[in-house]
């Protein structure tokens, strides 16, 4: 893998030098847009809405729109707001991991000391394990500001950039609902749960989409076509919600 960050993790007055690597990757198909009629490659252009003609790259301003005109922006408006470029993760607090909000994560990157032997970095690893603490910090990635959480996986350090609160929409304009849950459908939802119940292990779970589609298109590259085997839904006995549950038991239990 190749790094996309080098810098340093700072705690109070340990420093230790570091690199980041993606942790992720995706797993859905890349398919271009063709012209049916002979399969070329459609190219998108930069087209001005008034005039209808194409934009040379060198004459695009970026621009924001406040109340009805539109704000030009130059290259030194954006650098003026761009952080220092601090090649630091300085970790201002440690916090539960458990306390961060699901909501609030974006994308992970493995964290690689600068050598094999650094005591700092596994001191922080380890300290953080005992603690179930999480670090919580800032770093510039791409002349951005990011915050995150630097967290253990095994014995690796991880990076994983997180949203800022503003970045999270409230959640006033859902409507719950206000419908009250008796004591008895309580007791059977929970029932339910606990038959469920297990331990997180996401490598049981794979894109099973992509891996059909990707079937498919080697098939048909073959001038064949796939069985596809579709799934009957299951409807509800009745429309009782305690009855519901009490099926969903006795089907799990049947399994």
């Amino acid at each position: 893998m190749r790094s996309i960050w080098k810098g340093s993790i700072g705690f109070g007055l340990v420093n230790i030098p570091v690199k980041l690597f993606s942790a992720t990757q995706s797993s859905t198909l890349d398919f271009d847009m063709l012209d049916s009629r002979d399969h070329a490659r459609i190219r998108f252009q930069r087209v001005n809405e008034q005039t209808h003609k194409e934009v040379p790259y060198d004459k695009i301003v970026k621009g924001y729109k406040l109340d009805e005109d539109y704000v030009i922006m130059d290259e030194q408006d954006f650098e003026d707001a761009a952080p220092d470029k601090s090649h630091e993760i300085e970790i201002e607090s440690f916090v539960d991991i458990a306390e961060v909000n699901p909501m609030y994560y974006e994308t992970s990157y493995y964290v690689e000391p600068d050598s094999k032997t650094n005591k700092a970095y596994a001191l922080l690893v380890k300290a953080l394990q005992k603690s179930k603490k999480a670090g919580l910090a800032r770093f510039v990635l791409r002349s951005t500001e990011s915050l995150c959480i630097v967290h253990p996986v095994d014995d690796v350090l991880v990076v994983t950039r997180i949203r800022f609160a503003q970045e999270i929409r409230s959640a006033e304009e859902i409507t719950a609902p206000k419908t009250e849950v008796g004591k008895k459908e309580l007791d059977m939802g929970l029932a339910l749960i606990n038959q469920y119940a297990g331990k997180f292990d996401v490598s049981k779970f794979k894109n099973e989409y992509s891996d059909e589609l990707l079937n498919i298109i080697k098939l048909k590259a073959k001038g064949k076509r796939a069985t596809v085997k579709k799934m009957k839904p299951v409807k509800a006995s009745g429309d009782d919600l305690y009855d519901q549950l009490m099926a969903s038991l006795q089907t799990k239990k049947g399994a």
